[in-house]
């Protein structure tokens, strides 16, 4: 092979393993996934490479993992896919119960865990229309405007704070910006 510099994407042909495509380029070689043979880390002084598509070497080199990591955090930011956050130790397996001041009525029970995911459900949302508000055309004082109401929002949810078990992973509202 010529010592031309693949880029990420480049599709090879490689003596022994086939047909692959350049998923990480380092100093001294490529990562290269094959069809039948999964990754495989190539030097670039190899010969046996020939190149079926070249893409060209950008500046900045980015790896299939980070390019993985920006994915599934875009996809996270712009969609209804959540993360899985941890409930704290002490609330594990309770009950949140609700009773009502008429004694005739029958109290509502849920376990706290679905009232717990019930709440990340509406602070993914909330993260979600934050960031549709921030890219969307309205003008910046409206952006403003709804960016005051949903912090305030956060706010009021602080008081749920109490379940999580990475007080990082809570709301903040106005004083916590």
């Amino acid at each position: 092979m010529e010592q031309e510099i693949l880029g990420i994407g480049s599709r090879v042909k490689h003596r022994e393993y086939g047909a692959g495509v350049v998923i990480q380029v380092k100093t001294k070689s490529y990562l290269i996934t094959f069809m039948e043979y999964g990754n495989r880390e190539i030097l670039k002084s190899y010969d046996g490479l020939e190149i079926i598509d070249l893409l060209e070497d950008p500046d900045d080199l980015v790896s299939f993992e980070a390019m993985e990591h920006t994915l599934v955090k875009i996809l996270r930011q712009f969609s209804d896919i959540t993360e899985t956050v941890p409930i704290a130790e002490k609330w594990s397996g309770g009950m949140l119960i609700l009773k009502p001041s008429n004694p005739e009525l029958k109290p509502y029970e849920m376990p706290i865990a679905t009232f717990f995911n019930k709440i990340i459900l509406i602070r993914d949302r909330l993260r979600v229309l934050e960031q549709k508000v921030n890219t969307s055309s309205i003008s910046n004082e409206e952006k403003l405007v709804l960016q005051q109401y949903i912090t305030r929002s956060y706010g009021s949810l602080t008081s749920f704070n109490i379940l999580f078990k990475n007080k990082s992973e809570g709301f903040t509202g106005e004083g916590g910006k």
